[in-house]
This record gives C-alpha cells, sequence and structure tokens, in this order.
C-alpha cells in the first residue's frame, strides 16, 4: 500500500477529532484522579490549540465522554479501575458539572458532539460512536486525551478493528506516570495507527 501524506489521511472531509474524557472530574481541578489531571495539565495548551484549529477547518470534535447514572445502575464492577471509580467522591454523573468538558477546551454546539458511555473503557465499542461515524463518512479518527494507560490504546484498537485510520496526537495525550506514555506512543500505538503532533495536524487541516 502506498504511503498517504497527512493531509489527505486527515482530510476534514471525512476526518474527526475525539477527545476522550477531557472532563472536569477526570482532568479538572475537582478530579477523581488527581495524579492523571496533574499529568494532564502540560498538554492541556497543546490540546486547546487543536481543539481550535480543528473547529476552524470543520473537524467534527467528539467529545467522548466516561458518565455514570446517578446510582451508578448499569456500570461495570469486574475491574480494579473501576472500584477506585466508584469509591470516589466525584462521581461523574450524567448532567453535572464533573461529566462536562474542561474548560479550557469548552464546547460549541456549532462544531462540537457529546457521545457519552455508561460502562467499559471504550469511547468506540459499546458506544454510538461507531454507527454516528459511518453515517457520516468519516474513515479517519484523531485520538486526543486521557489517558494512554487505557482509554486511548483500546480506542486506537477498537477503530482499527473496525477499519478505521487512528491517529494519535501526540502531545495531547498522556499516562501516569507520563514517561510511561512515551513508551506506549513508541512500542504499540506506532504500530497500529499514525503518530502526530497537534501543530503537524493543525497544518494538515490547513493544507
Amino acid at each position: 500500500m502506498a504511503a498517504v501524506e497527512l493531509h489527505e489521511l486527515v482530510d476534514p472531509a471525512h476526518t474527526v477529532l475525539c477527545v476522550v474524557e477531557c472532563q472536569n472530574g477526570v482532568i479538572g481541578a475537582e478530579s477523581a484522579l488527581p495524579a492523571l489531571a496533574e499529568a494532564a495539565t502540560g498538554m492541556l495548551p497543546a490540546l486547546a490549540a487543536l481543539v481550535g484549529a480543528a473547529r476552524e477547518a470543520g473537524v467534527k470534535v467528539v467529545h467522548a465522554t466516561a458518565q455514570v447514572f446517578p446510582d451508578r445502575w448499569g456500570a461495570n464492577d469486574n475491574a480494579r479501575l473501576f472500584g477506585v471509580a466508584r469509591r470516589s467522591p466525584v462521581q461523574l454523573v450524567a448532567g453535572t458539572a464533573a461529566a462536562e468538558p474542561v474548560p479550557e477546551l469548552g464546547y460549541d454546539p456549532a462544531t462540537d458532539v457529546v457521545v457519552p458511555r455508561f460502562h467499559g473503557l471504550s469511547p468506540f465499542s459499546g458506544t454510538e460512536l461507531e454507527h454516528l461515524l459511518r453515517n457520516e463518512g468519516i474513515t479517519t479518527v484523531v485520538l486526543a486525551g486521557v489517558s494512554l494507560n487505557v482509554a486511548i490504546p483500546n480506542a486506537a484498537f477498537d477503530l482499527v478493528n473496525a477499519g478505521f485510520q487512528a491517529v494519535v496526537a501526540t502531545d495531547c495525550v498522556v499516562a501516569t506516570p507520563p514517561e510511561y506514555g512515551e513508551l506506549v506512543l513508541a512500542n504499540t500505538l506506532a504500530y497500529v495507527g499514525t503518530l502526530a503532533g497537534s501543530e503537524e495536524l493543525a497544518s494538515a487541516w490547513r493544507a
């Protein structure tokens, strides 16, 4: 297969920017995961710039959020991560500030959509996202957000398995500890997707 130029791969006509779990209750001031929130602080300016560039280029911004019902009905309880979430004083209850995108990114109803999940680990598998993307003729998904520990790799694998192109915005993702994220990018995600920085992506959208 011939190499594809980045501007062709992420052409706004068939690309979305998927921002994963960048919510007040995840990486905001009242985070349920303070270590992750601290690690994400450094990437937020680059991510905010990327979101702005996407909006200007006509690339749909999808906020893939994790949410729960007030009584956590239907939420998973079969992994250590879910147990931590269940015991946290910060709950990502649908309709509350904790579940909303962080203010650094904001939400523009003209260009953005929120696609929540109420179970599992993936922003893609088991949610409405795959069907929405196919209905819009989307073939490439640019991934950003948190975290490189779980949700971002999970999303990349799910996208590739479903026949989509996965692009990871390298300076708009993070792990705890941060150095682990660099290993995931180099030794896992580089094999299944395309890695590109936020400035590269913004330039490609302007091409």
